[in-house]
């Protein structure tokens, strides 16, 4: 018998297929090897920078504070990210390395999606510390302890957990008895909900209303606090004091817009932008997933004094 090509991915009736085939990005294969450049140096950066971060924070007691330990849990939420799905990029890129089994696959998208839902929580339990610090400056070494913050790192965990562990299970229940090509650089939720040869509609509205639910009620949430956090510092008598107040919220801000922008863009694209070919939905999605991890400890370690000027001690100590 002739044998069938891999990426036609056959094994026309397994309902657990053995292997899954990531594209990369396609229509641009001939090219993957000069993506690969900026694709490698934006995990480099990501890798250096958010290392440095937890680094820092570790080693300097000033900074054993809420707002820096909220920052400690992002810098390793950007880590996990950046280190789920980069290795496999840069292997198709540079090792034409397509092959992944099912289980790896699920395991890369259960971590992709559950962390990416820890993202939102993190950045929201931030937003409580910026309104906490601004509106109740008196109350705030008493409402964030160490305790409470070990709680909201805890429930944040729980809730990502519990609303990306149904996705394996219910990926397993369906059969894939067509192509087994993902049209993706790494295992994505939805791109191996396309090749099941079943009825889809639960996993896509689910899919649907947990995406509606962290971005919807976390965004919701953050845009109170800063409404209340507005408030509270345009009643202050004097600029100065409105303008440092301002100065304690700018990094945090600069990480939503690096966060959701992307996100946001990218949900349009895909919903609007049909004329938009293949491979610029898929540099979108990579981007969203490669853009926050790389520039979140460079906007604190530029935004944050205290940050900065210990990485700047620490490069002048590593030059010297």
């Amino acid at each position: 018998m002739p044998q069938q090509d891999n990426l036609s991915g056959s094994n026309s009736t397994g309902i657990d297929p053995s292997v899954f085939f990531l594209t990369g990005i396609p229509g641009l294969e001939d090219l993957h090897l000069w993506i690969s450049i900026p694709f490698c140096s934006v995990f480099t950066v990501a890798l250096l920078g958010n290392c440095t971060l937890l680094y820092v924070i570790k080693r300097e007691p000033s900074l054993h504070k809420p707002m820096f330990y909220f920052l400690t849990m992002l810098a390793v939420i950007d880590l996990v990210l950046s280190t789920t799905t980069m290795p496999k990029i840069l292997s198709i890129f540079w090792f034409n390395s397509r092959e992944i089994s099912f289980n790896a696959c699920l395991v890369q998208m259960f971590f992709l999606h559950s962390f990416s839902i820890m993202q939102s929580a993190v950045l929201l339990a931030m937003a409580f510390d910026r309104y906490v610090a601004i509106c109740n400056p008196l109350r705030y070494t008493t409402i964030l302890t160490n305790s409470v913050i070990a709680k909201i790192g805890l429930a944040a965990l729980a809730r990502a957990v519990l609303l990306v562990i149904p996705l394996p299970f219910l990926l397993r229940k369906l059969p894939y008895c067509g192509s087994h090509v993902i049209s993706h650089c790494y295992c994505e939720h939805m791109a191996v909900v396309n090749l099941a040869c079943a009825n889809t509609r639960f996993n896509n509205l689910y899919g649907i209303i947990v995406a509606l639910f962290i971005v919807g009620l976390d965004l919701m949430f953050i845009s109170l606090s800063y409404v209340n956090i507005l408030r509270a510092v345009l009643s202050l008598a004097s600029k100065k004091e409105q303008l440092k107040a301002f100065s304690t919220c700018g990094s945090h801000l600069c990480a939503i817009l690096v966060v959701y922008t992307p996100v946001v863009l990218s949900s349009i694209i895909h919903r609007f932008g049909h004329q938009v070919t293949p491979h610029v939905h898929i540099l979108m999605a990579n981007f969203y997933l490669l853009f926050p991890p790389m520039m979140n400890p460079i906007v604190y370690s530029v935004k944050t004094k205290q940050i900065r000027a210990r990485v700047l001690l620490l490069v002048r100590g590593k030059s010297s």
